[in-house]
């Protein structure tokens, strides 16, 4: 795995974790509109996904951004399994015993998997903030999987709260009816706001998996003129200047 240096910004020191690297396997091999994949990709190239996740400190306290893939029986199974987060966590010297709060920026696999192993808590002394639209959204499989064991540790959030003085959470829909970001200083770690670079030069480039599209492109929009760093769930670089 690459490792990235981290970023201090506020106060609060950002840590990249990379989960895992590696292509999206059919049929969600390139889930951008065709009129747009040519100047997204080659004829014949795979799209190679980074998938990061964020370590957060501020005011003494310890965040989590999304919880990765999972183990190698994660539901993700389009992804590069298993993720490597508890590895990526070591390596930044946190157990997960030591994570206060755990950001689920959404309810999609390679966000959420690695929240639950074992149908236990990974990070079992952490509030794991969720917004209401995404857990009403939720599909049978992902309450069963994920939100059941997490029952005791959510914190069902409505729009934006304060994670740990310094980190807000900022309600962020269209990718999913409850996605939501993080934002510190002024970096705001975006989630699936984006996928691929193109959308940073054109916000109106759609993804194909985007719940609402129209109301994802005005949430991109939006992300894109806060933010003068965004640190995006997918991109090679988990840094990206954008002001």
């Amino acid at each position: 795995m690459s490792h990235h240096e981290p970023r201090i910004v506020s106060g609060a020191e950002i840590v990249p974790l990379c989960d895992a690297v590696g292509p999206m396997k059919d049929p969600v091999r390139k889930p951008l509109p065709e009129m747009f994949a040519g100047a997204a990709f080659a004829p014949d190239e795979e799209w190679v996904l980074h998938f990061h996740c964020y370590l957060v400190r501020a005011a003494g306290r310890t965040v989590l951004v999304d919880t990765g893939i999972g183990g190698a029986d994660s539901p993700a199974t389009w992804a590069p399994l298993p993720g490597r987060l508890t590895e990526e966590l070591a390596a930044a010297g946190t157990a997960p015993e030591d994570v206060d709060v755990v950001v689920l920026t959404h309810l999609h696999s390679d966000h959420m998997g690695g929240a639950v192993a074992g149908g236990a808590p990974v990070f079992p002394n952490a509030r794991h903030i969720v917004q209401r639209a995404e857990v009403e959204w939720a599909s049978a499989p992902v309450r069963e999987l994920i939100l059941d064991p997490l029952r005791d540790l959510l914190d069902v959030a409505d729009g934006d709260v304060e994670a740990v003085p310094g980190v807000r959470v900022l309600h962020a829909p269209g990718h999913t009816p409850g996605h939501q970001c993080v934002e510190a200083g002024d970096v705001v770690m975006s989630g699936d706001v984006l996928h691929h670079p193109v959308q940073l030069a054109d916000p109106t480039i759609r993804y194909v998996y985007d719940e609402d599209p129209g109301l994802a492109v005005r949430t991109r929009t939006d992300v894109l003129a806060r933010a003068a760093v965004l640190a995006p769930a997918h991109f090679p670089d988990p840094f990206v200047y954008v002001k």
